[in-house]
């Protein structure tokens, strides 16, 4: 009997205890690396890494499957990574972009090719997420989140609930108002508006979209990305255009919050895990793609981040069930609003945004009194000259008269 109890016990504990490497599939798949460092460049937020509510902390937990060092490094946005990969100033092995960046760094040969066939867990990826317009063939990247871009709003603030993305040009929410600090993001809003494209590369509709946005700027609070969880947790704002999943982690610190897809429609992106050309351990890359796949990981993932995920052994997992019934996540039909990807554009469109987007900025900032300053100091310049120049030929004319 007591033999018996001791066994009991033993099997609590050992139930009881922390995911070990037992419980990840092809557990030999990860071995012969031991020693080696991986960096990943991710964006902010958008990996489990607690052990709180049931989650896992993933990059620990790949540590100890693998023996292999995680660096793990942050962005705010795709225009922020994108940079820091193509000036070759740091080397990441694993960076994790959205879907029309994927597409233009394949264009510009800043990634490697993916094998699928050397990924046992590469079968999870739904076939909805395969094949994308953006890597056809999925050579290059393998899917990691699914979001759709919303207004997110304080019910507490904001007098009715928003339809239309003109609320953010709302003069009664002035001062209360946040935008998104990156360009693509930023100009799909006005864009919708006006019926445009978000892939547009006309001229005339990318400066009728920067003159919207010119005139939005004195209703601003600031331009944000991260934090914008602060500014909405704490109400510090009225409203802001962002992403469904962060909105999802920021109403359970806020339920005042509210979120609506504007009638205009959205943008949907994918984001996906890729391997740089700078990288210097592409063997380790392809462990750290196939355990971000592994079932139990990719549940912590979209548990934590609150995105909408593309592996099916997620969705078919008992405990994700709660999420998967999320409206905001999974519309159907009659709740499915209009959606438009972002695709690279040409060369030439893209600096055409570069430099309206820096105008943007410009425009109304609180630099406006060094401008100032600097135009008073030219006249004050010039005047001096002017009148150095006079009082030099009325010495001469008098010198003259003599």
């Amino acid at each position: 009997m007591k033999k018996i109890l001791a066994v009991c016990f033993i099997l609590l504990i050992v139930c009881t205890l922390p995911m070990s490497a037992s419980a990840y599939e092809n557990e030999s798949y990860y071995k012969g690396l031991e020693g080696a460092v991986i960096n990943v460049f991710n964006w902010g937020e958008l990996i489990s890494d607690t052990y709180e509510d049931g989650m896992l902390d993933v990059n620990k937990e790949f540590e100890k499957l693998t023996g292999i060092k995680v660096n793990y490094v942050t962005y705010e946005s795709n225009e922020d990574m994108y940079p820091k990969i193509k000036n070759g100033g740091a080397s990441y092995d694993i960076i994790i972009p959205s879907d029309y960046m994927i597409q233009r760094m394949i264009d510009e040969d800043m990634l490697m090719e993916i094998d699928a066939d050397a990924l046992p867990n590469y079968k999870y990826v739904s076939e909805e997420y395969r094949n994308m317009y953006y890597d056809p063939d999925n050579a290059y990247s393998v899917p990691y989140n699914v979001g759709m871009v919303g207004l997110i709003y304080n019910k507490t603030m904001v007098e009715e609930e928003p339809t239309s993305w003109t609320a953010l040009w709302d003069e009664r929410y002035a001062g209360k108002i946040l935008m998104i600090d990156n360009p693509r993001d930023a100009f799909a809003i006005p864009q919708k508006i006006l019926g445009y494209s978000l892939n547009s590369t006309d001229e005339k509709e990318l400066s009728d979209v920067a003159q919207m946005l010119i005139e939005q700027k004195p209703l601003l609070q600031g331009y944000v990305m991260d934090e914008i969880y602060n500014k909405m947790e704490s109400g510090e704002a009225a409203m802001v255009p962002y992403y469904v999943g962060d909105y999802i982690l920021m109403k359970d610190v806020n339920p005042d919050l509210g979120f609506v897809y504007p009638k205009e429609g959205v943008n949907i992106f994918v984001d996906a895990m890729c391997i740089p050309k700078c990288t210097q351990n592409y063997e380790a890359a392809l462990l750290y793609i196939n355990f971000m796949l592994d079932p139990e990981i990719a549940l912590s993932n979209a548990l934590y981040i609150g995105y909408a995920t593309p592996n099916v052994g997620v969705l078919e997992h008992p405990d994700y069930a709660e999420m998967r019934e999320n409206q905001y996540l999974y519309p159907d039909k009659e709740n499915m609003p209009e959606v438009e990807y972002f695709h690279n554009l040409p060369q030439e469109t893209l600096h055409m945004f570069s430099q309206l987007w820096n105008e943007i900025r410009i425009y109304g900032s609180d630099n406006t009194h060094i401008y100032v300053g600097f135009a008073l100091v030219g006249l004050a310049v010039v005047f001096f000259m002017v009148k150095k120049y006079i009082t030099k030929r009325k010495r001469e004319y008098w010198y003259n008269s003599i």
